[in-house]
């Protein structure tokens, strides 16, 4: 199946923007995040089509996912 992944701030250093990636039926969020080497305890927020998701959520055809990591500030 085919998801689109939108990776934020820190994230995209040594990977991408965005790209379109084929996964097997069955994928997690979790396993994304593990095939791309983002530890999952460094993800702050995830968004399929917009709307909040958890790590173990079961994507589908045609998802867009994005990864944002955790923010840091004073």
């Amino acid at each position: 199946m085919w998801i689109t992944v939108r990776l934020f701030a820190n994230f995209r250093e040594n990977r991408f923007k965005e790209a379109r990636r084929q996964y097997p039926p069955g994928t997690t969020i979790a396993d994304v995040a593990t095939e791309l080497e983002i530890d999952p305890g460094l993800i702050g927020m995830i968004f399929i089509h917009g709307r909040a998701a958890e790590l173990d959520r079961v994507l589908g055809e045609d998802d867009v996912l994005a990864l944002f990591p955790l923010l840091g500030g004073g």
